[in-house]
């Protein structure tokens, strides 16, 4: 049982990306409650990383249908991409080596003050009424970054220099999970994670699948494309990659990180 409903349901039938160099995925069909662990699994090629952006509203899909948190898509592709975020997605969402993760994580938190909703105003109430202190407002920003850091299960007392170490520091677990960390800052009701446990040691996949577990009990919806399939996750497959005419072509290498932004390019960003 989740103690919250805030993860989004996912729903997906004969759900497919067409492009010029094929089919990045097609056929895909699953049904996913909130706070599900949904686990996309397939050979290198075969349009893992696409299937997430589409999912997320980032890529419009060709064929088929797909819902997320009710939303269908790709009719309210804006509506679903205001309600997921995407973590550790290569050519997407990359770290930048030379800043430090107090740098990246007050840049995403800036970021989402700029871009959050405006609140509403209540009826008869002063406009003024909206604006808060600057000290609340540091203080509001700070236990986000907090919340989030915890439930990315990043300790940045554990890092070289603390939260002044920089991205080219980190090992590769401490990367994931600060994207992690800076995606949850917006509290998406759907965390889409690629490359979830590639180039990890058995310890730290196991550590890294225990924090995704984590965040989908506590009710957040989880879509992590992933080499093996952890524990009590809903799993979608992925074909091996397919040409235009349908026939196996396992030059295609759209699913590495330069094809997924590619694939971003070709669909145009939504």
């Amino acid at each position: 049982m989740h103690s919250t409903p805030h993860g989004a349901a996912v729903t997906a039938t004969g759900y497919g990306v067409q492009g010029p160099r094929g089919w990045a995925f097609r056929d895909i069909g699953f049904t996913a409650q909130p706070g599900s662990l949904i686990a996309v699994v397939g050979p290198s090629g075969s349009g893992r990383t696409c299937l997430l952006l589409a999912l997320t509203g980032r890529m419009a899909a060709t064929a088929g249908t797909a819902e997320v948190a009710g939303l269908p898509l790709p009719k309210k592709k804006a509506a679903v991409r205001a309600v997921t975020a995407l973590a550790h997605v290569p050519g997407v969402t990359d770290l930048e080596p030379a800043l430090t993760v107090a740098e990246h994580l007050r840049e995403r938190t800036l970021l989402q003050r700029r871009f959050a909703p405006l609140p509403r105003l209540p009826l008869g109430g002063s406009p003024s009424a909206l604006l808060r202190p600057r000290r609340e407002r540091t203080a509001a920003a700070r236990a986000r970054i907090d919340a989030a850091l915890e439930a990315a299960g990043l300790d940045l007392d554990t890092l070289p220099k603390g939260d002044r170490t920089a991205v080219r520091d980190l090992e590769r677990p401490e990367a994931l999970r600060l994207s992690i960390a800076l995606a949850l800052i917006g509290r998406p009701r759907l965390l889409a994670v690629d490359d979830t446990d590639l180039k990890l040691s058995d310890a730290e996949r196991a550590d890294v699948w225990a924090t995704l577990r984590a965040l989908a009990e506590s009710g957040t919806t989880v879509l992590a494309v992933c080499g093996g399939v952890p524990d009590g996750a809903v799993v979608v497959r992925t074909a091996a990659p397919h040409g235009a005419d349908g026939k196996s072509d396992t030059t295609d290498t759209r699913d590495d990180g330069k094809g997924a932004a590619d694939a971003l390019a070709e669909a145009g960003r939504a």
